[in-house]
C-alpha cells in the first residue's frame, strides 16, 4: 500500500482518451514482463476471451464492465513497484530545451572534414 492507504497507483489526472491510452500500454507493458506472475496475466486474457466469445447477455455493456474490471484487478494484482516502474516509464517527461528550427532558406554548415 503507498502512504495515503489506498492502493490505487495509476493517478486521476488527464483526459479519458489520455488515461485510457495509458492504462492499456500499462497493461501491454505488464503483460510482456517477466516478473509479472503468469497466473495474474490470466485476468485481461480472460477478459479478452470473454469479450471476443459471443455470449447470452443482451448488449455491450457487460462485456465493458469485464473488460474494465480485467484490467483493473489485473494492475492492482500486479506488484507495485513493477506497476509504478512501467508507470514511470510511461508518464515521465524527458527533459530538454525547445531550439529555433532554421529556416528552410536558410544557408547550410557542413562540418568540417576529419583529416
Amino acid at each position: 500500500m503507498d502512504d495515503k492507504g489506498s492502493r490505487s497507483i495509476i493517478p486521476k489526472s488527464g483526459g479519458v482518451f489520455h488515461e485510457l491510452a495509458t492504462r492499456l500500454k500499462l497493461i501491454a507493458r505488464l503483460m510482456a514482463d517477466r516478473r509479472v506472475n503468469p497466473l495474474v496475466k490470466l485476468l485481461p486474457v480472460g477478459a479478452l476471451a470473454y469479450w471476443l466469445i459471443p455470449d447470452l447477455a443482451p448488449g455491450p455493456i457487460d462485456d465493458a464492465l469485464l473488460m474494465w474490471l480485467g484490467g483493473y484487478l489485473f494492475v492492482e494484482l500486479c506488484p507495485p513497484d513493477i506497476v509504478r516502474e512501467h508507470l514511470h516509464a510511461l508518464t515521465s517527461v524527458i527533459d530538454g530545451e525547445w531550439r529555433e528550427v532554421p529556416p528552410v532558406d536558410a544557408p547550410r554548415i557542413d562540418p568540417p572534414d576529419k583529416a
